[in-house]
C-alpha cells in the first residue's frame, strides 16, 4: 500500500491510464466483428469459451446484468449462429447455452488482435520491466479478485 496520498495518486493515475490503453486495444480487436457482436456480447462468448455450457442465469450472474438482458443477448447471438440455446434436458424452467464452431472462432479471433497488439506492446519493454509488470499485474488481480486468466480466453475484466 502506498505511504503517502500523492504515491497512491499516482498509482491510481498509471491505471486509469492503462485501463485507457486497454479499453482502446480491447476496441479495436472487435473492429473485424463489429458487424456481428457488441462488446457485452462478446463478453458472453468469452464467457462461455472459458466455462463451457452454462446456465442463462448463471451467465447473468458471470456478466452483472438481469436474466431479461442475458436472455436477449443470448437471443441474438444464437440467430447470429455464434451461440446454441437451449432447454436444459434435466430442468425444463432452465436455459444451456454453448458456443457454436463459428462463435468460438469469433472468440479466438478477436483474443488473437489483442494478443497481437499487446505483444507489440510488451516487446518494446525490457526484461525487467516485462517481470516488473507481470507481478504489478497480478498483485493488482489478486486484490481485484480477478481469477487468473490462464486459459485460451480469460474474461479479462469484471463488469459491474
Amino acid at each position: 500500500m502506498p505511504e503517502r496520498a500523492d504515491d497512491l495518486s499516482a498509482v491510481i493515475s498509471a491505471v486509469l491510464t492503462g485501463t485507457r490503453l486497454l479499453v482502446g486495444i480491447a476496441a479495436r480487436s472487435l473492429g473485424a466483428v463489429a458487424d456481428r457482436v457488441t462488446l457485452s456480447q462478446f463478453r458472453m462468448l468469452v464467457v462461455l469459451a472459458t466455462q463451457g455450457e452454462t446456465k442463462l442465469v448463471t451467465m447473468a450472474d458471470l456478466l452483472s446484468v438481469n436474466p431479461s438482458t442475458a436472455m436477449r443477448m443470448a437471443d441474438r447471438l444464437a440467430a447470429a449462429d455464434l451461440i446454441v440455446r437451449e432447454v436444459n434436458p434435466l430442468n425444463r424452467r432452465e436455459s444451456l447455452m454453448r458456443l457454436t464452431p463459428e462463435g468460438l472462432h469469433v472468440v479466438d479471433e478477436v483474443t488473437a488482435r489483442r494478443r497481437a497488439e499487446i505483444g507489440t506492446i510488451v516487446a518494446r519493454m525490457s526484461p525487467e520491466q516485462c517481470r516488473a509488470l507481470v507481478a504489478a499485474m497480478n498483485a493488482f488481480n489478486t486484490a481485484a479478485g480477478e481469477p487468473p486468466g490462464e486459459g485460451p480466453h480469460p474474461l479479462g475484466w469484471p463488469e459491474g
